[in-house]
């Protein structure tokens, strides 16, 4: 399995090459003074096979040495390898400390899971979180085919399970928002369960810019944001060309 054919389970050709130009980032740095782990998760989750990316078995090497220490997760990916991705949101689950996750700038598929694993979640100025239908890369005949459907419907469902602990609405709304791949705003997210809160925007000092420039600056930057995302997400032709792996990978 090669970068390539990871990035043709993805349907969006515009948001594929967002996607290739992510630079990974993994870091972990233990404060045994403050009794804090922080760990840095930036890029692709999964395997070798993806190139260069972080595992599941990365994240639970961290939290080992972490011993009782509480979490502070710095994080911006678009997502992964469905299971790596279930694992490490258990993984941190199981925790004895706190686990702070702090939405850098994307959330996105299986990196949408670790807010659900999380006591609170952050999500930053103009960071995003996006839940969308799992996807595969497969290889055989119609019974293949079938059955690789079947698999991800399960997966869709125990995926759907993970957002129903933090989600304040119903399953069939959340299935829904999975069914037609939801971008959530930091205040969204807040406002159906998946984050804590949002960070806000430094307060002016007295005597600096008017609070009305100040908020139509802001009204100004987030359009911005809106629109580069709206390109971002222009619908394109899926690709259809069969991959040359005969084992199915699933994507989130």
């Amino acid at each position: 399995m090669t970068k390539e054919d990871f990035f043709k389970a993805f349907k969006n050709q515009s948001y594929v090459e967002q996607l290739k130009e992510i630079p990974q980032k993994f870091n972990v740095v233990h404060d045994e003074e403050s009794k804090t782990t922080n760990i840095t998760i930036y890029g692709i989750i999964g395997y070798s096979w993806m190139g260069e990316s972080f595992s599941a078995t990365d994240i639970d090497n961290a939290l080992n040495e972490a011993g009782a220490n509480d979490i502070v997760i710095n994080l911006n990916s678009p997502g992964g390898d469905a299971f790596a991705g279930i694992a490490i949101y258990n993984r941190l689950k199981r925790h004895e400390g706190k686990v702070t996750v702090h939405v850098d700038g994307w959330a996105c598929s299986a990196a949408s899971l670790f807010p659900a694993a999380a006591d609170e979640t952050i999500m930053g100025l103009g960071s995003m979180l996006m839940i969308h239908q799992a996807s595969s890369i497969a290889f055989g005949t119609k019974v293949d085919m079938r059955k690789e459907a079947d698999v991800l419907e399960e997966l869709e469902e125990g995926i759907i399970d993970i957002y129903m602990t933090k989600a304040n609405v119903s399953r069939e709304e959340i299935r829904g928002k999975v069914d037609a791949e939801t971008w959530f705003s930091s205040k969204k997210a807040v406002e159906i369960g998946f984050a804590t809160r949002s960070e806000s925007a430094k307060e002016e000092e007295p005597g600096e810019t008017s609070d009305v420039t100040n908020s139509a600056l802001n009204s100004n930057q987030k359009q911005e944001i809106i629109n580069e995302l709206k390109d971002i997400l222009k619908p394109n032709n899926q690709q259809t060309e069969a991959p040359v792996n005969k084992k199915p990978k699933r994507f989130l």
